[in-house]
């Protein structure tokens, strides 16, 4: 329901707009310019809770991999394997925009006064950025990346820990992101009217520019993600995997179906399960693991969304997107990626951090997520191939003991 509500806030928001547009109506002007102030209000609360809730959920998610030493065997290849294909993700994600954008309008933006493009560094100033001096300065600034990365470290540290000390913790940090999670809910039930605040005045200034440019980015995504399961997921389950993608697609096609109708990865596990050691014959103990585990913090889908939706926002208010920059967009979509809150559209209101190191507006997010169910439904069958894709290369190179590989069909069978 709350989708159908954000989609009817953004259709009236356009159709208030262009009827601005157009015809010059000075009550359609006075409408689309006098809801304003509600956009903004609307922006104002996703950044009110954006930062605590990038904090809570990347310590809980990180603490809770317990000691890295000891992750042992499984979990270190599943981590490198999550962090080998993100950065392909974003990669793949801003070079598809980048190429579709060409076909895009010219459009002038909106004016945003508040935000300022920051003075471009070099690499060796970007790193040394990356450790924040003080923790609360930063998060005080709203500088998200060094304040990630100290909430990373902490929480690596944490997870060394004695078992009591690090459960209160996490327990604190889990207890803290859901109510967090709880107040996202809160701002979201307001999205529809804080999106057509936000679009109406933007449409009314750039016309149908803005409809082409949204029609491009579905477009895009959807070829992205083509593209990630044709280069990355498909050669290296027939390589590695030694599994056909056709097969591969027809034995997880009840696990693709349920991420598409509920656009939820955790909604998706129970199917993910079976389908992974019944008709993929992964072994229980990795599927076990892996399936759960992925639908936390492995999301290829999501990252390659970020990375298109930062260059596109870019385009939109105007933004150059420098060498230096776009190595920052990758850094922080990486991170960010890994530990998206479980909350609808989570991919876009988590952007603010790649969006922050470029200098983009973060009311360009009232753009994506006013269109976002249909990319959302893409990424998340995404999401969830990747994830059955990690369990099946993992099982095939980890080489357990044989009283550990004892498959799903195996268990039908005896």
């Amino acid at each position: 329901m709350l989708n159908k509500l954000i989609t009817l806030g953004l259709i009236l928001g356009l159709m208030v707009g262009l009827g601005a547009s157009m015809t010059e109506n000075s009550v359609l002007q006075a409408i689309a310019h006098g809801s304003a102030p509600l956009g903004k209000i609307f922006i104002n609360a996703i950044k009110m809770v954006v930062i605590p809730l990038v904090v809570a959920v990347i310590f809980s998610s990180i603490a809770r991999l317990g000691d890295p030493g000891k992750l042992g065997k499984i979990g270190g290849m599943t981590l490198a394997f999550y962090w080998i294909t993100l950065i392909p993700a974003i990669v793949i994600g801003m070079g598809v925009m980048t190429i579709g954008l060409r076909f895009a309008p010219e459009i002038k933006a909106p004016e945003d006064t508040s935000a300022s493009i920051p003075e471009l560094q070099g690499i060796m100033d970007f790193i040394v950025s990356l450790v924040p001096p003080n923790p609360f300065a930063a998060a005080a600034d709203g500088a998200l990346l060094p304040l990630i990365v100290f909430t990373a470290l902490l929480a690596a540290a944490t997870g060394t820990l004695a078992f009591e000390k690090r459960e209160r913790l996490i327990t604190a940090a889990e207890d803290l992101g859901d109510a967090l999670i709880k107040l996202v809910w809160w701002i979201l039930y307001t999205a529809p009217i804080g999106i057509f605040g936000l679009i109406a005045p933007a449409t009314a200034q750039m016309g149908w520019g803005l409809l082409q440019s949204l029609a491009i980015f579905i477009i895009c995504v959807l070829i992205g993600l083509i593209i990630l399961m044709l280069v990355l997921f498909f050669p290296v389950l027939f390589f590695v995997g030694k599994i056909n993608p056709a097969k591969f697609i027809k034995s997880t096609l009840g696990a693709i179906s349920v991420a598409f109708s509920t656009t939820s990865t955790a909604a998706a596990i129970p199917v993910s399960l079976e389908e992974t050691t019944n008709n993929l014959g992964v072994s229980n103990t990795v599927a076990d693991l892996l399936i759960p585990l992925g639908a936390s913090l492995y999301r290829p889908g999501s990252a390659l969304f970020q990375g298109a939706a930062v260059v596109f926002l870019a385009y939109i208010f105007d933004v150059e997107i420098a060498i230096g920059a776009a190595g920052a967009i990758i850094f922080a979509t990486f991170l960010v990626s890994l530990t998206v809150a479980p909350v609808p559209s989570s991919s876009v209101v988590t952007m603010a951090p790649a969006l922050q190191a470029i200098g983009v507006p973060v009311t360009g997010l009232a753009f994506i997520l006013g269109i976002d169910r249909i990319p959302d439904m893409m990424r998340t069958c995404v999401n969830v191939m990747g994830q059955i894709t990690t369990a099946v290369i993992i099982d095939k190179t980890a080489k357990l003991p044989d009283d550990q590989q004892t498959t799903g069909t195996e268990n039908e069978n005896a």
